[in-house]
């Protein structure tokens, strides 16, 4: 095989040696199909995604809705700097990072441990009844999943008669600030346990069957086997996945926790989401609420990019 130098020393095997466009375009031609699939996801992520992103700029902004963004006067980081000295400032982190935390222990975890029962579960029409029962609830719209929570723990719900025949007394969970991280937690770990372990399941359906073989014949039993072989066959996915939760640890969804705080649980369930949501939407401030949601983006940024490296220092398996 010719060497970089022998080709610069040869225009003719320079010449020879096929230039970018031209694997692009042989690839094309040879994939036409494939890239016209393609070609709409593409120009999603185009409009709605990258092409929304110059919007940023409005955070550096005394934003004027009249005067549009290149009218707007420039403010430097003065947005920046009133959300930080704000009076909800440390509260907005506070609850943001608790549930995120409070996710990622308790919800992060569950549906790795369901996909490791369902596949020791060896009788197939109890397996897939399993399945079914625990996918379900991903199809369950927000809205309605919050409204099954304010009727089950009412003052006289589903859950205050049963804890009342053991003598509990009736709670009003959801107007209790204290109970909102474990409900919002909880709901999510119901909702989406089942739908999150199809790609642990997957996973596991790739570890070699002959291990397993080999395990039994060494005298290894269930939990071993779970240990030794199946754990560490979807380590990196789990380890994929976890940097990518990561990512995601100044994040909490807007629209559960509108949904679900009240006047008596802002101190527990005002997150950073839903403050941008009032000052830009309700409030018409754009500039900060742009702001906002530029330092909430970056940090998740950052925290992606050292899980990353962390990951891949430490077990050779990260995303970029």
């Amino acid at each position: 095989m010719a060497t970089a130098e022998q080709i610069a020393a040869h225009p003719v095997i320079a010449a020879s040696r096929p230039r970018l466009w031209q694997h692009i375009s042989r690839d094309f031609a040879r994939n036409r199909y494939i890239y016209l699939m393609l070609a709409p996801v593409v120009l999603y992520y185009l409009i709605f995604h990258y092409g929304p992103m110059y919007g940023a700029l409005m955070a550096f902004q005394d934003f004027n809705i009249t005067k549009g963004i290149w009218g707007s006067p420039w403010i430097g980081f003065e947005n920046f700097t009133a959300f930080f000295s704000g009076a909800y400032f440390a509260r907005l982190i506070r609850n943001t990072l608790a549930i995120n935390v409070l996710d990622l222990l308790f919800h992060f975890p569950a549906p790795i441990i369901l996909a490791l029962l369902l596949n020791e579960i060896t009788t197939p029409w109890f397996k897939r009844t399993v399945q079914t029962i625990t996918y379900l609830p991903h199809f369950i719209s927000i809205v309605v999943v919050v409204g099954m929570m304010v009727d089950f723990f009412a003052r006289d719900g589903l859950v205050n008669n049963l804890l009342g025949t053991f003598g509990f007394p009736a709670t009003p969970f959801m107007q209790r600030a204290d109970w909102f991280w474990m409900l919002y937690v909880g709901s999510a770990i119901w909702q989406t346990i089942g739908w999150g372990s199809i790609i642990y399941l997957a996973a596991i359906t790739n570890i070699d069957p002959t291990l397993y073989e080999a395990a039994t014949v060494d005298g290894a039993n269930r939990w071993q086997q779970i240990r030794h072989i199946t754990i560490p066959g979807i380590l990196p996915t789990i380890i994929i996945l976890l940097v990518i939760r990561i990512g995601h640890m100044m994040s909490v969804g807007y629209e559960k926790t509108l949904l679900m705080y009240n006047p008596l649980t802002y101190e527990t369930g005002d997150v950073i989401s839903t403050y941008v949501y009032r000052k830009g939407v309700l409030q018409a401030d754009y500039g900060f609420s742009a702001a906002v949601g530029l330092f909430n983006s970056v940090i998740n940024f950052g925290l992606l990019l050292f899980a990353d490296r962390f990951s891949k220092r430490m077990n050779q398996t990260g995303l970029f």
